[in-house]
């Protein structure tokens, strides 16, 4: 027995000589790896948009996600990137003004609308709509920057191996502030698009304004059945929906499903809340619509520069009342008939004619203005006038005017001035610019919502958008 213990000793002492052996002669031979240049150059793969809205009301709002290919240096270690942005070409601006994402191990990255802010900033750029460059031209405007590195490592030293992507250039627009309002309210960057509104994009998105809320927007939308999402500068970069039909906002959820009506929409990006009711002020009385009886009432529409509600409307001899989505739980009539809107107050006589009227529910007065109006007429309309009124038309804002659900059948329209033909516009060219006296307009049947724009400086453009 002894024998064989001191045999197997003996066996395994050689075998651990020969294993220590082994390994010290492994230690000797390290793997050795070699950067090489990568198999191809990093690139953006996601579309830039013609041009970024930044407002001040939405800084944590992501702007643009960067996105980039993988690249392979041909070591066996993780491969690194880097975004950066500038207000220069050649990325030398000031620190301050610079976009520095860090070393990433991801294939994309986010900047903020803050971030984009905070360039404009060093571009001397601002919201004032007083400010100009030295041209005379707006102060809102300019270019910035971004380039993705990739690196192997830590991408330093003098065997270090990178490549750089190409020069994206981004046109950046700060949102200026209402001149009207002082800076009150503006149109936000934020907007209604689905089904429910422009048959998903068909034309420009429903805008929500800005409110004395940081944060808080709102919109005033008539909406038809069919389904809704909110996202941001007409592009599916940053939408919202509602997975859980909960009122809370979620990225990308699902779509928000909606019936036709008058909608205030108020969306709160602090808590990622929203919420709709059905809201709406119309003219209504012996005045107009016979009291209900002869159709809806006169919408208002909302003019965000002065933070008020305006109606063009042909009145006739009679007296009106303003109440709130065509029913009598909330209505304004004025009793002093000095101007007040007092609640369920007393019915406003009236005379015959064309007027502007507007609601001013900050300052609790109303006007009521004789004004000329723009209306719709035509055999695609009325008969030319032979079967019933023109359409009349609000302006919303100086020179910009609106028309809601306007129903027409096969034939021609033009835009005239209180029913009568001392002014009219039409479209000689057919090429969707306003003519003082131009030809006809050839329509088709079907609903829609018409908006011209004859404001000063203005396209003189229009549009009729079938819904």
């Amino acid at each position: 027995m002894k024998n064989i213990k001191l045999f197997i000793a003996q066996v395994l002492g050689v075998v651990t000589a020969l294993a220590l052996f082994t390994a010290c002669e492994n230690d000797d031979h390290v793997p050795e790896f070699t950067l090489k240049a990568a198999s191809e150059d990093v690139a953006f793969q996601n579309e830039f948009l013609a041009d970024y809205l930044l407002s001040d009301e939405t800084p944590d709002n992501i702007a643009e996600r960067f996105v980039w290919n993988e690249v392979d240096f041909g070591v066996p270690t993780e491969v690194s990137y880097q975004l950066e942005g500038s207000i220069s070409e050649n990325f030398d601006a000031d620190g301050a003004y610079q976009f520095d994402s860090g070393t990433l191990t991801t294939l994309n990255a986010s900047v903020t609308v803050g971030q984009l802010l905070t360039m404009a900033e060093g571009l001397g750029l601002d919201d004032d709509p007083a400010t100009t460059d030295d041209q005379g031209n707006p102060n809102n405007t300019g270019t910035v920057y971004f380039k993705v590195t990739a690196f192997a490592g830590s991408g330093e030293g003098v065997d270090a191996v990178t490549t750089e992507s190409q020069v994206a250039a981004l046109t950046i627009t700060v949102v200026e502030k209402s001149a009207d309002t002082g800076g009150g309210i503006q149109i936000s960057s934020w907007g209604i698009v689905g089904s429910g509104y422009n048959d998903w994009g068909a034309f420009e998105d429903a805008p929500f304004y800005t409110t004395d809320t940081d944060g808080v927007l709102v919109a005033y939308v008539n909406l038809i059945d069919g389904e809704i999402k909110f996202r941001e500068n007409n592009e599916w970069n940053n939408d919202f929906g509602d997975t859980d039909a909960d009122g809370t906002l979620d990225a990308g959820g699902d779509n928000i499903v909606v019936t036709a009506g008058d909608y205030k929409i108020t969306m709160n990006l602090n808590d990622n809340t929203y919420t709709m009711e059905e809201y709406s002020w119309g003219v209504v009385g012996s005045g107009y619509n016979d009291w209900g009886n002869l159709g809806p009432d006169a919408k208002f529409f909302y003019d965000y520069t002065t933070d008020t509600f305006k109606v063009g409307v042909k009145l006739i001899d009679g007296e009106i009342k303003f109440r709130m989505n065509n029913e009598w739980v909330n209505d304004f009539g004025d009793s002093g008939a000095d101007g007040t809107l007092d609640a369920g107050g007393d019915n406003l006589v009236v005379t015959a004619g064309y007027y502007l009227i507007t609601l001013d529910f900050n300052a609790g007065t109303y006007t009521m203005e004789e004004a000329e109006l723009l209306g719709v007429v035509g055999s695609g309309y009325n008969d030319w006038g032979n079967a019933g009124g023109d359409f009349m038309l609000t302006e919303v804002n100086p020179g910009v005017w609106v028309g809601e659900n306007v129903e027409l059948i096969d034939g021609e329209i033009k835009f005239r001035v209180n029913e009568a033909w001392d002014s009219d516009y039409g479209d000689t060219g057919a090429d969707g610019t306003l003519d003082p006296g131009g030809d006809n307009i050839a329509v088709t049947a079907g609903t829609y919502l018409i908006k011209l724009d004859l404001s000063e400086g203005g396209s003189s453009a229009y549009s009729l958008n079938a819904r």
